[in-house]
């Protein structure tokens, strides 16, 4: 009976006893002798006896009241229901202090964590960069140290559920608590679990805004308890704050910086990460960093991020290019697909790099020169593999190379002019590809349809025609 209300909300010290509280006040239905003599009052790590004489119902209320800094009258008034309806985190608050702490904390410096699923509230790429800000939060000011990985066992790891969800903590649908994590410590030691029954947004006061609500449980993942400061990120409700301004408030950097100590790091790209800025396929001046077929899809890339555009959807889908390829490198400059070889390689600097499906080929990243291009070729700017030639063709600047990928080698009488191949197109390539028989040159923020066995253009697109933007 307990764990199937026990989110309901979570007081200090007994947590069936406050669970019941929360019942009586908001509900009517429990009454205070019944509550009384069940057999979920108390906690075992515990001693929640009452002084002789007092209701253990005013008790609560009391040290409720104290807690939040309300009047302390041990009585239902108006100021402290409003506080229990307030959106709030799922773990206890043990202890009345500024910043309160488990008394456990995590015996290394560097962390892995991990995201197990996604809520369909947001994009991927949304919660990706959500989360990793929020990471961020606390590493900026201690000496922490935050990894991603995609498989195995992470020290933090992070799902999106719903009501009872296998670790006796039940979410109680949507409103009241928004999330809960645990403690450091091996099992579900760090753990974080986010109420998929919310609504998260990226950014938006219309909704949770889920970086806040996770840095908040990250700070219970690392040893921090609950602080009764208002407006400390520790606070144990929830209210809106802006994700590009916020600040981590000087109670919390305290009590972090109590576990773990300062950052003595320099580096400011270190200490202060920039999360990467979601790109718009409706933004009428963007420019794509490179286009490539996969598998039957299409992936459009522009700086962290990459949409997926597959054949059984309307919609592309965008996502970070790291939940592709983990160990792709960002921003390239061009991308192909080999089909012969089921081989995509993504181009950045003088490397490249290849993959199969979703795995790294062995011997990659390799340089631009195992391509047969000159040493004085610091960067390619678009790739283009013509499926019927089976020639790849690679633009730098104004000219362009043709490597032959069955023979694995430059073709003679190269470089030559673009501008000679694809007749109009006067301006740099920054990406091309086929589709449907057709060739795409994207030029700036616009695409060129040519018909490579006739060599005419047909039509002058934006880059975002593809990307199933409406105002294409």
């Amino acid at each position: 009976m307990c764990h199937l209300i026990i989110t309901e909300l979570i007081w200090e010290f007994s947590i069936c006893a406050d669970l019941l509280l929360s019942h009586v006040i908001l509900n009517k239905t429990i009454t205070e002798s019944s509550a009384q003599g069940s057999s979920c009052l108390t906690h075992p790590l515990y001693d929640t006896s009452p002084p002789q004489g007092i209701s253990p119902l005013n008790k609560k209320l009391a040290e409720m009241q104290r807690f939040f800094g309300l009047q302390i009258t041990g009585s239902l008034d108006a100021d402290t229901l409003a506080m229990m309806k307030k959106p709030r985190c799922g773990v206890p608050d043990e202890q009345v202090a500024r910043f309160s702490i488990y008394g456990k904390k995590w015996q290394k410096r560097s962390l892995t964590y991990r995201i197990e699923n996604y809520t369909p509230d947001m994009s991927v790429a949304e919660v990706d960069a959500s989360i990793g800000k929020a990471l961020q939060v606390w590493a900026k000011v201690t000496p922490l140290r935050f990894t991603r990985i995609y498989s195995g066992i992470a020290d933090i790891r992070i799902s999106f559920v719903r009501r009872e969800h296998g670790d006796f903590n039940s979410f109680d649908g949507p409103g009241n608590t928004l999330a809960h994590a645990f403690a450091p410590g091996d099992g579900l030691g760090g753990d974080a679990h986010f109420d998929d029954d919310e609504s998260f947004t990226f950014r938006s006061s219309r909704g949770v805004v889920l970086f806040i609500v996770a840095a908040h449980e990250f700070g219970h993942s690392l040893g921090l308890g609950h602080s009764n400061v208002p407006g400390a990120l520790m606070y144990p409700t929830y209210s809106y704050r802006n994700p590009d301004t916020f600040v981590l408030p000087q109670d919390d950097v305290r009590g972090i910086q109590y576990l773990y100590g300062s950052n003595s790091r320099k580096d400011p790209s270190v200490d202060d990460p920039k999360p990467p800025t979601t790109p718009d396929a409706c933004d009428s001046t963007m420019v794509l960093d490179a286009v490539t077929t996969h598998r039957g899809e299409i992936i459009f890339f522009k700086d962290s991020f990459l949409w997926r555009s597959f054949p059984q959807s309307q919609t592309p889908q965008q996502s970070l290019i790291r939940s592709l390829w983990p160990s792709a490198p960002v921003d390239i400059d061009a991308a192909y697909e080999s089909r012969q070889l089921d081989t995509v390689f993504l181009f950045k600097g003088r490397k490249v790099w290849a993959f199969t499906g979703n795995q790294p080929v062995r011997g990659y990243p390799k340089t631009l020169t195992a391509f047969g291009l000159p040493k004085g070729v610091r960067k390619i700017d678009a790739t283009l593999h013509d499926v019927n030639s089976g020639k790849t063709l690679f633009f730098v600047g104004n000219n362009y190379f043709s490597y032959d990928e069955s023979r694995k080698t430059m073709e003679q009488g190269y470089p030559r002019l673009v501008n000679q191949a694809f007749a109009g197109l006067t301006r740099r390539v920054t990406a091309a590809f086929q589709h449907k028989g057709y060739t795409y040159i994207y030029s700036g923020p616009y695409m060129y349809e040519y018909d490579l066995g006739t060599g005419t253009r047909h039509r002058v697109l934006r880059n975002s025609y593809f990307l199933r933007c409406t105002n294409s």
